[in-house]
C-alpha cells in the first residue's frame, strides 16, 4: 500500500492491519541498517508504535462487527486511524528522543508532544519514528546530520535533500505513508523534489510551531510530504488551525474541503505568473529547464493564461533570507549551553569554559558557521542594521507578492536549479549549498504556501527526479493541492516510487 486512500480501504476491509504496517516498517528499518549503503531515513522506530497500531486494529475490528455504517462513522471521526507516519527529529513526540540531528541533544527526551503530533494522533495516526535531518535543520542535503547522511532512495549515491531529507526518503522509499518535515527556506520542497514526491509548505501559521525546535522563528513552518496530493491534504486538514500555545497560528479557511480533494478544472480563468528573475538564473540545469518548459506547456494546453513578470526584488531574496535566518538561529540556539539545554561538557574550569566546551563539542561545523555569522550580523559593530535591512527587503517581498496575487492565481517556477547531486559533492562548499534554495526562499519570506510536484526525470543513466513548484497567496492551500491533483492525474509516473 503506497497511498492513504489505498491503505484506508485495505484497513476497513481487513485486507491488512495497522500492526502489519508497523511490523513491515520495522523489518525494513532493521534490514536497511544492516545493508552496505543504508538509506538512513529513520534514526529510530518508536517502541510504542506497535502497541498503538494494535489498539487501532481493535477499534477497527469492533466497528467492523457493528456494520459498515459504524465503520464509516469511525473513519469520519478518525480519518487517519491506524496510519503510521514519519516524524522529523526536531518535532517533539512525548516520551521519545528529540535530538535535531545533533550531538548536543543526545539522549534528550521530549516531555510533551508538538501540537501537530497531538492532532494527528487524535485523528488516529500513529507516530512511527523520528527521521534524520541536517543538524538543527541547517542544510540542503542531510549531510550535516551528526548521525550520517541520508541517501536518496532513487539512487543511493545521491543526497536526499535537506534539511528534511530523512522524512522525504522515508516516503519515497515506501517506509512511511506520509511524513512531517519543517521548512525555514525550502527544507520540505527541496527534498521532495530530489526524491520524486509531493511536498507542501503551508502558509506561515496554518500549522502550529508549538513543540517544534526553533531555527528561524519568523520563517519556520511544519510541512507535509506524500506520494499524492491527497496524502498531504488529509493530514493537513487534521492539523491546521489556531493553537492556544502558538500566537502566530491561524485557521485555514478551506480546511474542510481538503478531506475530499477534487482536481482543479477551471483552467480557463487561471492566471499564472512566471518571474523573469528565475528564468535568467545562472546555473539552471538544462534538464530542469526542459521540465519547466513542459510544465508551462501543460498549463497552456489546459487554457491557463501565463505571463512573465518582472520582480527585481527577488534577486535579493537569498541575501535577505540568510541574514534573517542566521540572525534568528544565533539567538534561538543560545539556549543550548549545557546549563539550560544540551549535553554538558564540564572540565571543571569554570562557567565560561563549560559554555565553550559544551558548544564546541556539541555543535557540528555548519551550525557553528551559522551561529558565528548570525552573531556577527547582530553584533555591536552593526547595531542590528544588517538585520533591519534584511527585514526591510523581506517586507518589500511580502508587499510585491501580495500585489502580484491581486492579478494572478499562482507563481510557477522550478523547485531547485538542479536535480539531486552526489553525496559529498557540495558538502565542503557552503555557498554552493546555500544556492540550492534560490527558488524556494521567497515563499518563506512572503509567508505564502507552495507545493512541489514531481515533474519528470533528468536525462542520463541516473534519471534523478525533477520538481516544479506552484506557489499561491496566503491560505490558498486548497487551490494548490487541487491543481496538484489535476497535475497528478495527467502525469502519473512522473514521480519515481521505489516499490
Amino acid at each position: 500500500m503506497y497511498t492513504i486512500e489505498e491503505t484506508v480501504k485495505a484497513l476497513k476491509s481487513g485486507q491488512i492491519t495497522s500492526a502489519q504496517l508497523v511490523k513491515k516498517s520495522v523489518e525494513t528499518f532493521e534490514a536497511d541498517k544492516a545493508s552496505e549503503k543504508p538509506l538512513n531515513a529513520f534514526l529510530e522506530i518508536y517502541a510504542d508504535a506497535l502497541s498503538k497500531a494494535e489498539a487501532a486494529d481493535k477499534e477497527i475490528a469492533e466497528a467492523r462487527e457493528k456494520g459498515e455504517t459504524a465503520l464509516d462513522s469511525l473513519f469520519q471521526e478518525k480519518p487517519l486511524l491506524g496510519l503510521p507516519f514519519a516524524n522529523k527529529d526536531n518535532i517533539s513526540c512525548k516520551g521519545h528522543k528529540l535530538t535535531c540531528g545533533s550531538k548536543i541533544l543526545e539522549g534528550y527526551v521530549a516531555p510533551y508532544s508538538a501540537t501537530v503530533i497531538d492532532r494527528l494522533e487524535k485523528a488516529g495516526a500513529i507516530p512511527l519514528g523520528r527521521c534524520n535531518q541536517d543538524e538543527f535543520a541547517m542544510g540542503s542535503s542531510t549531510e550535516y546530520s551528526s548521525y550520517g547522511a541520508t541517501r536518496n532512495p532513487i539512487n543511493r549515491e545521491y543526497v536526499s535533500g535537506g534539511s528534511s531529507g530523512g522524512s522525504a526518503a522515508a516516503v519515497s522509499g515506501n517506509q512511511a505513508l506520509f511524513s512531517l518535515g519543517t521548512e525555514t527556506g525550502g527544507s520540505v520542497r527541496l527534498p521532495a523534489s530530489y526524491c520524486g514526491i509531493y511536498g507542501l509548505k503551508p502558509t506561515y501559521g496554518v500549522l502550529s510551531r508549538w513543540g517544534v525546535v526553533a531555527y528561524g522563528s519568523s520563517l519556520d513552518q511544519v510541512g507535509i510530504m506524500g506520494h499524492t496530493p491527497d496524502d498531504i491534504a488529509l493530514p493537513l486538514s487534521c492539523m491546521a488551525g489556531v493553537d492556544f500555545y502558538d500566537d502566530t497560528s491561524a485557521d485555514l479557511p478551506d480546511a474542510a474541503s481538503l478531506k475530499n480533494l477534487s482536481p482543479y478544472t477551471d483552467f480557463a480563468s487561471l492566471k499564472i505568473a512566471i518571474p523573469k528573475q528565475f528564468l535568467e538564473t545562472k546555473g539552471l540545469d538544462s534538464d530542469v529547464k526542459a521540465a519547466f518548459d513542459s510544465t508551462r506547456a501543460w498549463f497552456e494546453s489546459k487554457g491557463a493564461k501565463i505571463d512573465e513578470v518582472d520582480l527585481p526584488v527577488l534577486d535579493a531574496s537569498i541575501a535577505s533570507y540568510y541574514v534573517i535566518a542566521l540572525s534568528e538561529a544565533a539567538s534561538n540556539l543560545s539556549r543550548f549551553d549545557g546549563i539550560r539545554y544540551g549535553r554538558r561538557v564540564d572540565n571543571e574550569k569554570g562557567y565560561d569554559e563549560l559554555y565553550v566546551d559544551t558548544r564546541s563539542e556539541g555543535f557540528g561545523p555548519e551550525v557553528k558557521r551559522r551561529i558565528v555569522i548570525g552573531n556577527y550580523v547582530l553584533s555591536e559593530q552593526f547595531s542590528g542594521d544588517t538585520y533591519k535591512k534584511g527585514m526591510t527587503v523581506r517586507a518589500r517581498i511580502q508587499r510585491e507578492m501580495a500585489k502580484l496575487f491581486e492579478s494572478y492565481d499562482i507563481v510557477l517556477c522550478p523547485t531547485c536549479p538542479t536535480p539531486a547531486f552526489k553525496l559529498g559533492q557540495k558538502v565542503d562548499d557552503p555557498l554552493e549549498m546555500y544556492l540550492s534554495d534560490m527558488y524556494t526562499v521567497f515563499v518563506n519570506l512572503a509567508r505564502i504556501p507552495s507545493i512541489n510536484v514531481p515533474a519528470g526525470k533528468a536525462s542520463g543513466t541516473d534519471n534523478m527526479p525533477i520538481g516544479m513548484q506552484f506557489a499561491g497567496p496566503m491560505f490558498s492551500e486548497a487551490k494548490l493541492l487541487s491543481l496538484a491533483k489535476a497535475w497528478e492525474e495527467d502525469h502519473k509516473g512522473c514521480g519515481i516510487q521505489v516499490k
